[in-house]
């Protein structure tokens, strides 16, 4: 389904959505019978999710329903598509419940959105430890435009860390668990040997050893504090400058016979 002006560009991503597709950890798989949407605008994409999506949002997958919203107007609609995608993929292959950490870094993982992690290297808050909790990110990615971005970056380096963490260095492990039943938690301890709180703060410990000062200022952010120094360095020297330039004014007056008097004209002979 799609409004006339999306409808070539529906036809072709309907044609991508029904291929069978290699998914990290699940192989390979055909979505099934899906619904597709494309609507315009956001006004659009807000009424027809009901609520179920931010308003900020490129897409929506709704795995029960089988059916995928995405907005014309947001982005590489490709990548937004197989992001999505990889939702259905998750949730057809495993029934147990999963974090949202997991649900949106898994899909941002499998949808090769690997430049989400170049921004974590400017983000000064990560690089000065401040990262959330995986509870909290839960919340941060619900949350506003503006914590968004990096709430998804963190949730995908979180799934990278759970790949790395496992001998094969892959998800395949922990998806099998998932697959056959396990509970997120268990299967986490099986594959990597660590509870959801341990993980937690390894994740956390990594995070602050990859993104450190160092990183963010060969990053760019270096460029960004160079020139809010100097604008501080001329506020404060204008400041300084200021009782100087007072007592140099100090008995300059213009008396006032002289005050109208018009410039001579230098090049006139006397």
């Amino acid at each position: 389904m799609s409004w006339p002006l999306q409808r070539d560009i529906a036809l072709e991503l309907a044609r991508l959505a029904g291929k069978s597709t290699e998914w990290p950890g699940l192989g390979q798989r055909t979505p099934g019978p899906l619904q597709l949407i494309i609507v315009p605008d956001g006004r659009h994409f807000e009424s027809l999710s009901s609520g179920r999506a931010p308003p900020w949002g490129a897409a929506v997958a709704l795995p029960g329903a089988r059916m995928i919203l995405l907005r014309a107007d947001q982005g590489d609609l490709y990548r937004t598509l197989r992001h999505e995608l990889a939702h259905l993929a998750l949730h057809q292959a495993v029934k147990v419940r999963v974090p949202l950490w997991f649900d949106e870094g898994y899909a941002s993982w499998a949808a090769g959105e690997w430049d989400r992690l170049d921004a974590l290297e400017l983000n000064l808050a990560v690089v000065r430890g401040g990262v959330p909790d995986l509870r909290s990110l839960d919340g941060a990615l619900r949350g506003s435009a503006t914590t968004a971005g990096a709430a998804y970056a963190l949730a995908i380096s979180a799934v990278t860390e759970l790949a790395r963490r496992n001998p094969s260095g892959s998800l395949d492990p922990l998806m099998a668990r998932l697959g056959s039943g396990d509970d997120f938690a268990a299967a986490l301890l099986a594959t990597t040997g660590l509870t959801v709180s341990q993980f937690d703060i390894e994740w956390r410990k990594a995070l602050r050893r990859r993104y450190s000062l160092a990183t963010w200022l060969l990053a760019g952010g270096g460029w960004g504090l160079l020139v809010i120094s100097m604008w501080l360095w001329v506020r404060v020297r204008r400041k300084a400058d200021l009782p100087r330039r007072a007592a140099l004014d100090e008995g300059w007056e213009v008396a006032p016979e002289l005050a109208g008097t018009p410039e001579l004209d230098r090049r006139q002979e006397p």
